[in-house]
């Protein structure tokens, strides 16, 4: 890769943790913080401990933050960088600055649906930027280093206790919205990372498939794959089609089989994300 576009690369890179950051700390102070809405992380306990003892959330995230990444260096080794350093150290900046807005809403409802919409897109956009802002994701590394357990337990347990220390010190109420918004940022997350632009998978087992190929090559203009199976219970030998399309060509695919081939076995199903030539570009 070039010079310039390693450049152009880290720029967009660290603009993308910058919004992120940005959009995370105006969801905080927007609809979470002053609602006593904890979804999990550094974040929702440095809510549980301005509530209690009156400390300025971003020094609590400072205060957490910091120590988590010099000991995921220490402990880890030092591949997570300077991006990683850098949302440590930026969100709860932001955070700060932006401590004074008036929240938009004080219904509880409304303010963890758009808390945790929000705060998906701000994680969503850190992430596409390869970056971290620290805080359970370093904490739950360092917890599997030491005892196998796996990253998604431990950030499940550490945020769990989270929310539960919310309930106590805010109320059930409060702990199960926390919980509405926790469950809205981890899809929403999923949503700006693979888009919504949703395809579909299809496998075909017929004894046609010749016939069934070249109609979807010719009449869907889709690509064909040939896979080689094998029947479980004949020992057969079968081909099997792999066609990926478009959702709005689900129904004229399964006419194009139904017409050749009624007896055709056909599994369909939703994949995420297509790179390659008539779908994403890489």
């Amino acid at each position: 890769m070039k010079r310039h576009q390693v450049k152009e690369r880290h720029l967009r890179e660290y603009g993308l943790l910058i919004s992120g950051s940005l959009i995370i700390a105006l969801a905080f102070n927007l609809f979470l913080n002053p609602n006593g809405i904890a979804p999990g992380g550094v974040s929702g306990l440095s809510t549980i401990i301005e509530y209690k003892f009156g400390i300025e959330a971003a020094f609590t995230q400072w205060s957490l933050n910091i120590p988590l990444f010099i000991a995921g260096v220490i402990i880890l080794g030092k591949r997570f960088g300077v991006k990683t350093a850098t949302g440590s150290i930026i969100l709860p900046m932001f955070v700060y600055l932006t401590r004074n807005l008036q929240p938009l809403t004080h219904q509880l409802l409304l303010a963890a649906v758009y808390g945790g919409l929000s705060v998906g897109i701000g994680l969503g956009l850190v992430f596409r930027g390869k970056a971290s802002t620290g805080g359970t994701d370093l904490a739950a590394q360092i917890i599997h280093k030491f005892t196998g357990i796996s990253l998604g337990v431990s950030v499940l347990v550490m945020d769990g206790l989270v929310v539960f220390t919310s309930g106590i010190v805010f109320g059930l109420e409060n702990a199960m919205f926390a919980l509405i918004s926790l469950f809205i940022t981890s899809k929403t997350i999923d949503m700006v990372q693979l888009g919504l632009n949703y395809s579909k998978l299809a496998y075909i087992i017929s004894d046609k498939q010749e016939e069934i190929s070249r109609a979807i090559l010719s009449d869907l203009d889709r690509g064909v794959t040939i896979l080689d199976g094998v029947g479980g219970y004949t020992r057969e030998k079968r081909q099997v089609l792999m066609v990926v399309f478009q959702q709005k060509e689900t129904t004229k695919l399964k006419e194009i089989v139904k017409l050749i081939d009624p007896l055709a076995f056909v599994i369909v199903t939703n994949t995420n994300e297509v790179l390659g030539e008539g779908f994403k570009n890489h």
